[in-house]
């Protein structure tokens, strides 16, 4: 009760804050957001863009929708990562929108132009989503303060103050505004930053991270984005960073992978995945704790060019299938995920580095002979693909995929309709025959391999029968 109705009290008694903080208030929650105490030193720099590519992002709706907040005397802005790409001369994968009206009077503005809202589960933190000429829609959030964090979650204030809001956001460069009419406004020095491909923390970087661990993960993301090379960190930021790693305990497994993934994908991820293991910041994401780094490297240079999937570069890492369920646990990765990495796991060791005859003989015994269970054919051919890639068998790969597979000429109907009982032993006599098919090279027709079904059935084991 005391910490909230404080509250009240920020603006007229800083000092109250910091002895509510030293005489051990916070102890109730995780972090009390010190910076409230002071707004962090920053100088507004603006500049305009008024390229084509800012320019086909303007659409009608969007006009529509600022002309509501300004007649309403309320300004709005678009906010974040599309400044950033904006200002990188790439095209922004969604917009999100800033403003100084708070949800009430939104809902009030649309109400009274009759625009439909959409998805209310964002109100408490100030975000409202409209739907305008049934079209578009925009995420609206009114400028907060993030008052309380527990470094997962945060309790928010509303503002009317720009920079207050891009105070706690987590990076420079993702701490940009930006008008409809192509002014950008910078709190940070995030513009100059991007030039520098510098990525840096807003303020303090240990007490961003303290109110979202999250953005431990995040910061890899966007370096791997935005850095040019692998050696341009700032000491002070992977201090904070290593300082701070147990905090990504209390992050679920779903937010984790989300940010994973994206690093994964960068071009820089090698040497950041390894850097993470420099900082331990790894065993928080469900990875070995001694990981073979030099086969993950190899792997990393081999399958460059090949496009691999997240999950067989990753695989690099995973020594046996305990190390494949630890991180499909905590990651919370999807079973086709985990399958794939237990396929390659299992499969690495024999798979083989030429492109002869015999080698894609391997390859196409596999598409019968593989236990990875919940391999269907399709999936089965998709996973041998990235066992190739993973090795960087770039020769075999196109082998491969000239390698047409012929359509097994037996249906598991044609062995029902011959008396063969429903179930698991018509799976098991299917198999035994497209093996008995592959022996052949594929030149055994349904006739000749119907001839041997007494021969099979011969073979069945009891629980199959």
């Amino acid at each position: 009760m005391l910490l909230r109705s404080s509250l009240s009290l920020l603006a007229v008694s800083p000092p109250l804050w910091s002895s509510l903080i030293q005489i051990g208030c916070a102890r109730c929650i995780k972090l009390i957001r010190k910076d409230l105490m002071a707004p962090l030193a920053g100088e507004l720099r603006t500049m305009k863009i008024s390229n084509d590519l800012f320019k086909s992002i303007i659409t009608p709706e969007m006009k529509i929708l600022e002309e509501l907040f300004r007649r309403n005397n309320f300004e709005l802005r678009i906010a974040g990562g599309a400044v950033r790409d904006l200002l990188m001369n790439t095209i922004p994968h969604d917009l999100d929108f800033a403003t100084t009206a708070t949800p009430d009077e939104m809902k009030r503005i649309f109400t009274d132009e009759d625009i439909r809202m959409i998805n209310t589960n964002g109100e408490k933190h100030g975000t409202i989503t409209a739907r305008i000429n049934d079209k578009e829609n925009f995420e609206v959030t009114t400028l907060r303060i993030d008052v309380i964090t527990d470094g997962r979650h945060a309790e928010v204030q509303f503002t009317t103050d720009w920079q207050t809001d891009a105070n706690r956001r987590d990076l420079t460069v993702n701490a940009m505004f930006l008008s409809l009419d192509g002014v950008v406004y910078d709190y940070f020095k995030g513009i100059e930053h991007i030039k520098q491909r510098k990525v840096l923390f807003v303020g303090d970087a240990a007490l961003r991270i303290q109110e979202d661990y999250l953005r431990i993960l995040r910061y890899f993301r966007f370096y791997g984005r935005l850095a040019l090379n692998e050696n341009s960190h700032d000491p002070d930021t992977l201090e904070a960073i290593r300082l701070n790693t147990n905090g990504l305990e209390g992050v679920s497994g779903e937010r984790l992978s989300v940010e994973f993934r994206k690093i994964l994908e960068g071009p820089l991820y090698c040497p950041l995945i390894c850097l993470m293991y420099e900082l331990s910041v790894t065993p928080y994401l469900g990875l070995p704790k001694t990981p073979d780094l030099a086969e993950f490297r190899k792997v990393c240079q081999q399958s460059e060019n090949l496009q691999p999937a997240v999950m067989t570069r990753l695989a690099g890492l995973l020594h046996s299938k305990d190390d494949v369920l630890a991180v499909h646990g905590r990651l919370r990765l999807s079973n086709a995920e985990r399958n794939l990495l237990l396929f390659l796991v299992r499969y690495r060791p024999e798979a083989p580095k030429g492109s002869t005859d015999d080698d894609l003989r391997f390859c196409q015994t596999l598409q019968f002979t593989c236990d990875i269970k919940g391999g269907s054919m399709t999936e089965v051919w998709y996973w041998t693909e990235e066992l190739l890639k993973y090795h960087g068998n770039k020769d075999l790969l196109q082998k491969f995929r000239e390698w047409k597979l012929p359509r097994f000429p037996v249906t598991g109907h044609k062995l029902i309709e011959l008396g063969i009982q429903k179930g698991p032993k018509v799976g098991w006599v299917m198999t035994r025959m497209r093996q008995i098919w592959f022996d052949s090279s594929f030149l055994l027709n349904e006739e000749q391999l119907l001839s041997k079904l007494g021969e099979i059935l011969q073979e069945v084991p009891p629980k199959r029968k």
